[in-house]
């Protein structure tokens, strides 16, 4: 990994009128770092996700991809200068994000919605957009539904369609925002499976979930937030394993005691992490 972080957050404040719901959040992203965001709704996940990328315009600090400045002309001022929507888009060129919708157009089959972007934003020839839109559908197992509609397929699919979508513009960084918020359990799995084939892969990925136990198994570092602050961040062994406040504790209750019920007796909260690490939790 680079000694210098890919994506980092100094200091990122954001205000909806007066409600503040990011406060001063400070996180370094490393290449080919598992970064997982996790706490209760209302936290500031999502937001923090999405000033990651400018789709929210952060009032406050600093948010910096590859070390240079996203949104804003110059840094360390109280007063914002916002940058041209075309530096915007060229400094956060190598970061795609996933939702928590699929958000595919109806109308066009899934290798037009893989390679529309592409076209779009990228300026790609229409030939070239489609191959690598290919490519990308292959690498979530979903080549065989090129020329199918978005109805013909299921939540999972759809979702592996969106990832392929991020794929295809061939990110540095990739964003995903409750990636299984949207699906049947049944359909959970599949798209999980994708997520922890990237990861092999060496992508760098920042997470927002609520599957405590995806979070343990995949990730390097794993940040809990409350009330628009980093409460505690650590490898997972820390924050699922041992805990250091009691917030996360009473975050992670029901999530131990679902274990619980289904472990020996006897099982710990150190072994509950070791299970998580080989996703039996």
């Amino acid at each position: 990994m680079s000694a210098l972080p890919i994506l980092q957050l100094k200091a990122v404040g954001k205000s909806y009128g007066k409600t503040r719901v990011l406060k001063g959040i400070d996180l370094d992203i490393m290449r080919g770092e598992i970064v997982t965001l996790i706490g209760p709704s209302g936290s500031g996940k999502t937001t923090a996700l999405r000033c990651m990328n400018f789709l929210e315009a952060y009032d406050e600090g600093e948010v910096w991809i590859k070390g240079q400045l996203l949104g804003y002309r110059s840094a360390g001022r109280s007063e914002r200068d916002r940058d041209s929507d075309a530096s915007v888009a060229e400094v956060r060129r190598p970061v795609a994000m996933v939702f928590q919708q699929f958000n595919l157009w109806p109308h066009m089959t899934v290798v037009a919605n893989v390679a529309a972007p592409l076209v779009l934003s990228r300026k790609i020839s229409k030939a070239e957009a489609h191959r690598k839109a290919l490519a990308a559908l292959q690498r979530v197992g979903l080549e065989h539904k090129a020329d199918a509609y978005p109805a013909r397929l299921s939540g999972g699919q759809q979702q592996r369609v969106g990832i392929a979508r991020a794929l295809a513009i061939e990110p540095e960084v990739m964003l995903l925002d409750e990636p299984t918020s949207a699906l049947d359990p049944e359909l959970v799995e599949e798209v999980l499976n994708v997520i922890r084939s990237l990861a092999q892969d060496g992508m760098t990925m920042v997470m927002v979930t609520h599957e405590m136990s995806f979070a343990a198994k995949i990730s390097d570092k794993v940040v809990f937030m409350e009330a628009g602050q980093i409460v505690e961040a650590g490898p997972p062994a820390q924050l699922f394993g041992n805990t250091r406040t009691p917030r996360l504790q009473q975050f992670l209750k029901p999530w131990f005691d679902r274990s619980l019920s289904v472990s020996p007796a006897s099982a710990t909260e150190p072994a509950l992490i070791a299970a998580a690490e080989r996703g039996d939790a």
